[in-house]
């Protein structure tokens, strides 16, 4: 077996720093091995703690719920039924549980009084929020060649993206999404972890998963299909000669490219976190922006943004008034 410097082990594993010891060392040394960490960032309740809680509650059910309010209005309204708001509507459902992966921990840690989490937690925790996020990027990609399809060649759109097809994208993001990152938490699964056990975050994550070339590779080519697709769709909006054409192709893609902004933005400063130090508070702002506030903007622009969503789901919320 491959003995690993403390130095190499904290290059991979930055969101592991209870790693206290490197391998030889602790070949030579009666340690106990670590089960449990503590989050060290979480106040306590009643020393402050509940001014965190409230808002995150508020967070974390209204994503919930205008997710979940998108999701039900477009599987019921038939004049939803079609490529785009079929993958709207996945995007949606796939966001309700990518939140679910660290924010009820979270909520939970700052009103418990032991703020932990078990190592397999950890590892649960870690593979199903980076694995939702992989699927929910390679969807953010599908639906910027849907919008490509339909605004560059909309002759071929109704033969290029049949329901069949939709079903199989679907289907592939979910399988590609949680399937890219096993054989990394496989491997970090057999690491041996000893030392302090105290967790400098708010939830549990890994470098791992971004250093890893194959995890980088895919997230830079789901971005650059996904700028192409728009730089393309921008053009062909601009080449439209009437001022009512042009606000109805922009209409149609605008909240894609906003979400696509905002969640690859956010994971554009995660990166710029693992690269470099910054203070707690810098650290923290980062994380919740990535994992909390990105997520409660979403259902926010795509129902504002697009018509029909809101009377979509007007009509499920009040169906004696349509």
């Amino acid at each position: 077996m491959k003995k690993l410097k403390l130095r190499e082990v904290n290059q991979y594993l930055f969101f592991f720093p209870f790693v206290g010891e490197s391998t030889h060392n602790m070949e030579n040394k009666n340690q106990t091995m670590v089960t449990e960490f503590f989050f060290s960032l979480f106040p306590r309740f009643q020393e402050g703690g509940y001014l965190f809680f409230i808002p995150l509650l508020f967070i974390y059910l209204f994503i919930v719920i205008g997710n979940l309010m998108i999701f039900i209005a477009v599987r019921l309204d038939a004049r939803l039924h079609n490529p785009m708001y079929n993958f709207i509507s996945i995007f949606s459902f796939t966001e309700i549980w990518y939140t679910t992966a660290t924010i009820p921990k979270m909520l939970l840690n700052l009103v418990s009084d032991q703020k932990t989490i078990s190592f397999t937690g950890c590892l649960l925790q870690m593979y199903f929020f980076h694995s939702l996020g992989n699927t929910e990027g390679i969807l953010l990609m599908t639906m910027a060649i849907d919008r490509y399809i339909a605004i560059c060649i909309p002759l071929r759109y109704p033969t290029i993206m049949t329901p069949r097809l939709c079903v199989q994208l679907n289907i592939a993001s979910c399988v590609f999404g949680f399937l890219i990152l096993l054989p990394e938490i496989a491997w970090i699964s057999t690491l041996p972890f000893c030392g302090s056990n105290q967790i400098h975050q708010i939830f549990y994550t890994s470098m791992l998963l971004v250093q890893d070339i194959i995890h980088a590779i895919a997230i830079l080519f789901t971005v650059l299909i996904i700028a192409l697709s728009y730089i393309r769709i921008i053009i062909v909006i601009l080449k439209i000669p009437s001022t009512e054409g042009r606000q109805k192709a922009f209409s149609t893609c605008g909240s894609h490219l906003a979400v696509f902004l905002l969640f690859f933005g956010s994971v554009g400063l995660m990166y710029l976190r693992f690269s470099a130090t910054y203070p707690p508070f810098w650290d923290t702002t980062i994380a919740v922006m990535f994992a909390v506030l990105a997520p409660f903007f979403n259902p926010i622009i795509y129902s504002l943004r697009n018509k029909e969503v809101k009377e979509a789901i007007k009509k499920l919320l009040c169906p004696k008034e349509i």
